[in-house]
């Protein structure tokens, strides 16, 4: 039996991802499946820089504001909601496009990870939590770095919730949980997909993340999550960890000035586009497109998007007209 299509476009913060993705999902009759943590949830417009209905110019998108800032999100609950997507979109005959960031995501999709061994003790894992807060996430990161040395450097010590993770299951298997993603990022995919990484230089990723976060400022970040916390949204949610709310719920309570918090949401930002990058070089199968190899020509990425899903054998009524019309341009 044929394997089902799957296209991914993926790449750090900033990238063009989105813009890519919709060009896609428009020259072969695609759909986008939003592979973002914080877009899931409504009210979460501008520090998530969601997608507009401008920006989709019409393209169906899903898993985006289907989720209440109350409520939990995380890699199970995106895998559940992702395959009944992927089979929703298969089921219309159109191609589904996953678009987005979170590598973590794409993975456990893409290769049907396994997290039935993770379950975890609620006890345990609140007792971390508790920790967390009392002594601070670098504690719990060094407890961590004893038992899984190779899982605490691929997590930073910030990021509380996968710690606790990996040190629940040290506590659940007796092994690390970085080997047992080893032998999950073995396994074979299900579908016949591709795998593209958008990037570009590091200093000009680093001026549009810049310019994103003085737009996000100017379009009215502060005012989006002042309406988050008036809704009951606080620090400890899920959905209040991403970058660029968390800083402003700080400058909020008065720990430092506006201009600090948006110094903060740069440079942490900064930061996460270089830890994005570092995964997707781990990722097997993955193919770079650097903006720079391509004159920063995104019909010219789109080209060779549509000439690998003609040798990989996906296949599309749209893609042998785009590719004919490229090929006309080029002559003139």
């Amino acid at each position: 039996m044929d394997r089902p299509p799957l296209i991914i476009v993926t790449g750090p913060t900033a990238s063009g991802k989105t813009d890519l993705s919709v060009r896609l999902a428009k020259a072969v009759g695609g759909e986008i499946i939003s592979a973002d943590s914080m877009q899931v949830y409504r009210h979460m417009d501008i520090g998530s820089a969601k997608v507009t209905p401008e920006e989709t110019d019409g393209v169906p998108h899903h898993l985006i504001d289907v989720l209440e800032p109350t409520e939990d999100f995380n890699v199970v609950i995106f895998q559940t909601m992702a395959r009944k997507t992927v089979g929703e979109i298969l089921g219309r005959g159109h191609i589904p496009i996953v678009a987005g960031g979170t590598g973590f995501y794409i993975q456990a999709l893409l290769y049907d990870i396994d997290f039935t061994e993770n379950d975890g003790d609620t006890a345990f894992r609140n007792e971390l939590g508790r920790l967390a807060a009392d002594r601070g996430p670098e504690y719990l990161h060094s407890m961590l770095e004893k038992i899984d040395p190779v899982s605490a450097r691929a997590i930073h010590p910030n990021n509380v919730k996968r710690t606790i993770r990996a040190i629940e299951f040290f506590r659940q298997t007796g092994g690390p949980i970085s080997a047992h993603n080893e032998i999950q990022r073995a396994r074979e995919s299900s579908y016949n997909f591709l795998y593209y990484v958008l990037t570009t230089d590091r200093a000009e990723l680093y001026e549009r993340i810049d310019r994103r976060v003085d737009r996000m400022i100017a379009q009215g970040l502060v005012d989006e999550v002042r309406r988050l916390a008036a809704m009951g949204c606080t620090r400890d949610m899920v959905s209040m960890q991403g970058l660029g709310y968390k800083e402003i719920l700080a400058y909020m309570d008065g720990e430092y000035p506006l201009e600090e918090a948006v110094r903060i949401i740069k440079r942490d930002t900064r930061h996460f586009a270089k830890r994005q990058i570092t995964w997707f070089k781990r990722e097997r199968d993955v193919r770079w497109l650097n903006l720079p190899d391509f004159d920063h020509d995104r019909e010219k990425v789109l080209n060779r998007i549509l000439e690998d899903m003609e040798a990989a054998g996906i296949k599309s009524q749209y893609v042998t007209q785009i590719k004919e019309r490229a090929s006309c341009t080029q002559t003139i």
